[in-house]
């Protein structure tokens, strides 16, 4: 038997269910795994709280996208991992290179089928890379979808990050802290904002060369102006959605790339700017397999080690989700598994 969380209801995060089920044994193609440890995404707390889509997710649903463990069972014809690697799940099992397509959606990890947050797991072979060597199984599980996200937005677009760019972080969350180690080992400038002054002291020591508290400053984007000499930023990672939105295309310059990833606020939007700057206005939802495996061979080059606010034991799950809420966390929220 194996322990693992469900959500028979996603009205609140006390609905939240320790439970128990037979473990599953791999068929031909697929990978047993047993989950050393899984992160929490703001969107993990959306499901849990009923506010994920139109239609939430099915009942009795496994949460949580992110997670990191070793292969301990493999099916037949299975090529790309044995047993003993370390690896992590895909956040879209089915996406493994090129554009995303209608199809991909549809195998999104703890929303569309179910998640890692439970003691084994079963993966096709295709749902999975291999950790980089350096990072423990809880570094490993921040990976797949805060990591990927901040890839994909800097590095997949029509204009990729380079050497001497500039970009503008919002908060401190964890596709923002990602955001900045993958800017900075780029040798890219960063501005970061937060209303958090410890936050920002943080950043700073981390390698924001400006940061901006919104708190102190409201019209953010005329000091992301003034930083810049009048010019903006290069790439903006836009999180916080329609409610910031307007304020990110201010501080881009002209022809700058705007890559919006969160919904945190709401709000509409004007288009008139987008159209006067020639803003590049990118959605990004996580990523592939392809860009997940080109983000490891970078974060392997580079050393980088994932920030990890806080980590909770598997029993403690709903005080994991409970910090996220908070928003007092920098960087990850990680759940202990075995």
């Amino acid at each position: 038997m194996m322990r693992l969380y469900t959500l028979p209801k996603t009205d609140a995060i006390s609905d939240l269910t320790l439970a128990e089920r037979d473990t599953p044994r791999p068929a031909r193609g697929q990978v047993l795994v047993r989950m050393r440890a899984a992160s929490l995404n703001y969107r993990d707390l959306m499901v849990a709280t009923g506010n994920y889509g139109a239609g939430g997710v099915a009942p009795d649903r496994i949460p949580l996208s992110d997670g990191a463990g070793e292969v301990v069972e493999v099916g037949e014809n299975v090529t790309r991992v044995g047993v003993g690697d370390r690896v992590a799940g895909i956040f879209m099992q089915n996406w493994l290179g090129g554009e995303v397509n209608d199809s991909h959606p549809g195998s999104a990890m703890g929303g569309a089928i179910d998640g890692v947050l439970s003691e084994y797991v079963l993966f096709d072979q295709q749902g999975l890379v291999k950790l980089p060597e350096h990072l423990s199984y809880e570094e490993g599980a921040t990976l797949p979808c805060a990591a990927v996200t901040a890839w994909n937005a800097l590095y997949a677009g029509k204009s990729p990050l380079k050497t001497g760019d500039s970009v503008l972080l919002l908060g401190t969350g964890g596709v923002s802290m990602f955001g900045l180690q993958f800017a900075r080992a780029a040798g890219a400038r960063v501005i970061q904002t937060s209303s958090s002054e410890d936050k920002l002291a943080r950043v700073r020591e981390l390698g924001a060369g400006d940061t901006i508290n919104y708190r102190h400053i409201p019209e953010w984007q005329e000091e992301v102006i003034r930083l810049t000499n009048g010019r903006g930023v290069d790439h903006v990672v836009e999180v916080g959605g329609a409610g910031t939105l307007p304020r990110s295309i201010d501080s881009a310059r002209l022809g700058g790339q705007v890559n919006l990833i969160g919904v945190l606020t709401g709000g509409q939007i004007d288009p008139v700017n987008i159209m006067r700057k020639s803003i590049l206005l990118r959605g990004v939802y996580v990523g592939s397999r392809e860009m997940f495996e080109q983000m490891n061979r970078a974060i392997t080059q580079h050393q980088i080690r994932p920030i990890i606010d806080r980590t909770f034991a598997f029993e403690d799950t709903r005080a994991a989700f409970e910090h996220l809420e908070s928003q007092q966390h920098l960087g990850k929220v990680v759940i202990t598994i075995g």
